[in-house]
């Protein structure tokens, strides 16, 4: 697979959960966070749309730049803290439903995208 289509499925993860936040941020809070963590404050959606707002200029940035091995790695070493906060507010602190949890999945499916991309930018010869 070349490395612009693992960059535009790597884009497709931010796009997917972004727009999600983006168009209905509300179902996101009502499928993606347990009861007793849900909030009626107005500012629960605003926030829900800034953050899914952030996921779709993530996903320009990641469809629309050139991807060396060096971007694959340090994007790949950037999702950890994300795996971290997903593991722990889904069991130390379970905040998150099974749905919530999308957002680990889409972490695994970038961080795979992002060895992919490493191992075929590190076989292919400098450009």
């Amino acid at each position: 697979m070349s490395t612009r289509k693992l960059q535009y499925l790597l884009a497709s993860v931010f796009f997917v959960l972004g727009g999600w936040c983006v168009v209905a941020p509300s179902s996101v809070v009502d499928l993606g966070l347990r009861t007793e963590y849900r909030s009626s404050a107005q500012l629960v959606p605003v926030l829900v749309v800034c953050f899914g707002s952030q996921a779709l200029l993530s996903g320009l940035f990641a469809a629309a730049s050139r991807f060396t091995r060096w971007t694959f790695l340090l994007f790949g070493i950037a999702l950890i803290p994300f795996f971290v906060g997903d593991l722990y507010f889904y069991f130390a602190k379970p905040m998150l439903t099974e749905i919530g949890m999308a957002d680990l999945v889409g972490n695994l499916i970038m961080l795979a995208l992002c060895v992919a991309g490493w191992r075929q930018e590190s076989a292919e010869p400098a450009r």
